[in-house]
């Protein structure tokens, strides 16, 4: 036995030094330039928070993030749970076409929104037509825009991360909730919710943090009107040759969403989602 785990030990060494090579040592390279670019010392993360248009980016990517956060988990909880009670053929065609957006480039999707909700697109071209409106509404390359698209993407990650969650619910307990005359408000909202705390707080941390770093969908729907962090860090790299600001910054946060991790992995729900619970 202890030969084997030897063994598999050793097995993990050329994917560990893989991923030192491919993560580790430009994440140190990166951090290298914050403090060495143009000169050595802290100068570069002082700017920063003195630098009114980081506030600003800063202040646009929380918005944005926790607007996406609480609007996917809330929409991906409740197909989750639609998915939970369906029966196993239309849980399998569900589950298919969760999956489906995994297929389809971002590129695809961030263009095909921009299609629907532009001022002569598909939205605003049918509710004038219907009469409920007279003049286009702005519905893309602002902060709405940028949401609906972030939701969008984010909304498959969500469901599958709730559905396992909510598939482990023994569902013995709701039954005898039931038995002792709970109705089905009062199971779901002191039985059910309680239960699938740690999905809804891992799928929340996971959103957020993704959300945090966000590019492609923000610069497309949001045309550099809503600037987010990632946004702004490519146009300090390749337009206006700023290293200094885009390193600093990089590291930022990298650091802030390093400690959200560790603080959130110190509450026990989210902890309980890391635990395995015995087979119903």
């Amino acid at each position: 036995m202890r030969n084997f785990k030897t063994t598999a030990l050793l097995l993990t060494v050329p994917a560990s030094l893989m991923a030192i090579g491919l993560y580790a040592a430009p994440i140190l390279q990166v951090l290298a330039l914050s403090l060495t670019e143009p000169k050595f010392g802290l100068a570069n993360y002082q700017s920063l928070f003195a630098n009114a248009a980081v506030g600003r980016v800063v202040m646009t990517t929380l918005k944005v993030s926790v607007m996406t956060t609480v609007l996917t988990v809330l929409a991906s909880y409740i197909v989750a749970f639609a998915i939970i009670h369906m029966s196993a053929g239309w849980r399998r065609i569900s589950l298919f076409l969760v999956l489906v957006p995994f297929w389809i480039s971002v590129l695809v999707r961030a263009f095909s929104w921009i299609t629907i909700l532009r001022r002569r697109g598909v939205l605003n071209s049918t509710l004038m037509d219907m009469g409920v409106i007279s003049t286009p509404l702005d519905l893309v390359y602002n902060l709405l825009g940028v949401t609906v698209g972030m939701v969008h993407y984010m909304m498959p990650f969500a469901i599958l991360l709730l559905y396992a969650n909510l598939s482990d619910i023994d569902r013995r307990i709701m039954q005898a909730a039931r038995s002792l005359g709970a109705r089905p408000a009062t199971i779901f909202w002191r039985v059910w919710l309680p239960l699938s705390l740690p999905g809804i707080a891992l799928a929340t941390l996971f959103v957020f943090v993704f959300s945090l770093g966000f590019l492609v969908t923000p610069a497309l729907l949001g045309a550099g009107k809503t600037l987010m962090i990632a946004e702004y860090i490519s146009v300090q790299i390749s337009s206006t040759s700023r290293w200094d600001v885009a390193t600093s910054l990089s590291t930022m946060l990298l650091l802030v969403v390093g400690i959200i991790v560790f603080a959130a992995m110190r509450s026990p729900a989210l902890r309980a989602a890391f635990v395995a619970r015995p087979q119903q």
